[in-house]
């Protein structure tokens, strides 16, 4: 699955801005399309998300120098693979032989991890929403439509229905008839979610 930069920005609490930027200086190149428009995998989301998360503590240096590092200690995957966390001076993470110290004490840590798939604020304020669950009524899951966001429990795609509802023609009650097992409260925030990635798309132009 291929994320637009608004959802990705959405999801990950980056701003498109800096999406562009970490994409053209090599922080973060989007696996699936790296050229207008890029494209970021599920994978990109984890780690761009984990980026953003991170920089709440410490410094964007500090996080460019802990991956810059990776290589170093034979850990070569995706950063989305990787499990990361801070405590303002340094960054850690979690291994088979336990949390190595990208910074300054590699092989120790005395930190626990953070699950930064929770909702957070930016250090600009923003808030960040959940991941698995961006909404009440949608979720985020990585075996479902390759992570695309959906309505809870379903297979169908958050903008499918928001855009059913957005163009008029059928009221947030009548999706039922289409969708027997989409809410009025799930349309709802399927709508809400939509305008929230459209307005990163304004944002960034």
């Amino acid at each position: 699955m291929a994320f637009p930069v608004e959802l990705a920005s959405t999801l990950t609490g980056a701003t498109v801005w800096q999406l562009n930027r970490w994409r053209q200086d090599g922080l973060l190149i989007p696996e699936v399309q790296d050229r207008r428009p890029p494209l970021y995998s599920f994978r990109d989301l984890v780690a761009l998300r984990t980026v953003v998360w991170l920089k709440r503590a410490t410094s964007l240096q500090r996080v460019r120098r802990a991956l810059a590092h990776l290589d170093e200690f034979d850990l070569t995957d995706h950063p989305a693979a990787y499990t990361f966390a801070t405590d303002g001076r340094t960054i850690a993470v979690d291994t088979p032989d336990g949390l190595v110290d990208l910074l300054q004490r590699p092989g120790q840590g005395a930190f626990s991890l953070a699950d930064v798939y929770l909702s957070f604020r930016t250090t600009t304020g923003r808030l960040v929403p959940d991941f698995r669950r961006p909404r009440a009524h949608l979720e985020v899951n990585a075996r479902r439509l390759g992570g695309w966001p959906t309505i809870a429990d379903s297979r169908v795609p958050f903008d499918t229905i928001a855009e059913l509802v957005e163009d008029e023609s059928v009221g947030p009650r009548d999706v039922a008839r289409f969708y027997p097992s989409v809410s009025e409260e799930a349309v709802r925030d399927a709508v809400d979610f939509a305008a929230d990635v459209r307005s990163r798309r304004r944002a960034a132009g």
